[in-house]
C-alpha cells in the first residue's frame, strides 16, 4: 500500500515530495505554494526563468490554471486525446497564474497522467502538482525509490512508494496552439 496520506500531508505542509512518473521519478509540491515552489526550485538548482509543469488527475483539475478559450476546438481535441497519458502540452494560462510557475512564459506545461499512483495522490490532493525530474542539476534522473533517496532523500519531505510506467524517455512536450514538439517523447 502506497503512503499516499503521508505524501498528501507533506503537499499540504508546503514541503516538495517525490513520486514516480510514467519514466522517472518527479518532484513535485503544492503549485499554489510560492514559498514551496522556491523550495523546490532552490533543491533543484533551476531558474524560476524556465517554469514548470503541472501534472493532474484530469483535465477538470488544470482548469483553474490554463485558459482553453484560446484554442480552437481542433486543438483542445488533440489535447484531450493524448491524455491520460506521457505527453505535455504548453497552453495558455488564466491572468491569475503566477510567474512563479510560469517563468518567462505566457504559458504553462501541464499533463493528466496515465500514472495510477499520481493520479490518485493528485486527487487526495485535490489539485494537480508541479512536475520537474527528481535529480540534482547534471545528474541522472531517478528511477528508483532508492535512486531518489540517494540523491535527494534528505531534501524531500516524503516519497511516494511506487514504481515508474518503465517508459525509457520523459514525456513529450509540445504546444497545444501550433502543435510544434519542444522535446520527443
Amino acid at each position: 500500500m502506497a503512503n499516499i496520506t503521508q505524501v498528501v500531508t507533506a503537499l499540504k505542509q508546503g514541503q516538495v515530495i517525490g513520486y514516480p512518473t510514467e519514466a522517472v521519478f518527479g518532484v513535485g509540491c503544492d503549485p499554489d505554494n510560492q514559498q514551496a515552489v522556491n523550495k523546490l526550485l532552490a533543491l533543484k538548482q533551476r531558474p524560476i526563468e524556465k517554469g514548470l509543469i503541472l501534472i493532474a488527475a484530469d483535465y477538470e483539475q488544470l482548469l483553474p490554471y490554463i485558459d482553453d478559450s484560446q484554442l480552437t476546438p481542433q486543438q483542445k481535441q488533440t489535447v484531450l486525446a493524448s491524455w491520460p497519458g506521457p505527453v505535455t502540452w504548453v497552453m495558455p494560462t488564466k491572468a491569475n497564474v503566477p510567474a512563479f510557475l510560469t517563468g518567462q512564459f505566457s504559458t504553462i506545461a501541464v499533463r493528466v497522467t496515465a500514472h495510477p499512483l499520481v493520479q490518485q495522490l493528485c486527487r487526495e490532493f485535490g489539485k494537480p502538482i508541479t512536475s520537474t525530474s527528481a535529480n540534482l542539476t547534471g545528474l541522472e534522473p531517478g528511477r528508483t525509490v532508492a535512486d531518489v533517496e540517494l540523491q535527494l532523500g534528505d531534501k524531500l519531505a516524503a516519497i511516494l512508494d511506487g514504481e515508474t510506467e518503465g517508459r525509457t524517455n520523459p514525456s513529450e512536450i509540445r504546444d497545444a496552439q501550433t502543435g510544434n514538439i519542444f522535446r520527443q517523447g
